[in-house]
């Protein structure tokens, strides 16, 4: 594995990674009772596993054109959302609802992401208003749509 390029060992390790979290969650959407709640998950979690051992196949197999890697600077623009991510994954999302996790997590990356200045008023409004049309949709899609089971706890 020694003639394996920075850009194409970087790309095998984040689609391994990626394939392994799928097979995670696809084994617990298939133990998981009650069964019927983890019907849609385990639909959207077999068709992600499958694309992330796919990618993570052409990966190792050397199929995959891969750019110059992640640069320093790129890592660390992504720190603060992953934080996030794994802060809403291991607690928020379970700790505090679905639904209200979800809307801290949505706007705090907004907030991190968003290109816009953080001292004008208008700025906040517009990702107030992008979070609360972005729940809106999302409470449509699982609670009336697909009638989804969603994490509740504290607040809804």
């Amino acid at each position: 594995m020694s003639d394996v390029s920075l850009p194409r060992l970087q790309h095998i390790i984040g689609s391994g990674v990626v394939a392994a979290v799928g097979a995670w969650v696809t084994y617990i959407s298939f133990t998981q009772q009650p069964s019927e709640a983890f019907l849609f998950p385990r639909l959207i979690a077999t068709v992600f596993v499958i694309l992330a051992i796919w990618t993570f196949a052409k990966a190792c197999l050397g199929w995959t054109k891969v750019g110059s890697g992640i640069s320093m600077p790129q890592i660390t623009n992504l720190v603060p959302g992953l934080l996030v991510a794994l802060v809403y994954i291991f607690w928020a999302a379970k700790g505090l609802g679905f639904y209200t996790a979800t809307a801290i997590a949505f706007f705090v990356l907004l907030s991190l992401y968003d290109p816009a200045p953080h001292t004008a008023l208008k700025s906040w409004l517009k990702r107030m208003i992008i979070t609360a049309c972005f729940m809106a949709v999302m409470y449509g899609l699982f609670a009336l749509l697909l009638k989804v089971y969603t994490p509740r706890e504290i607040l809804f």
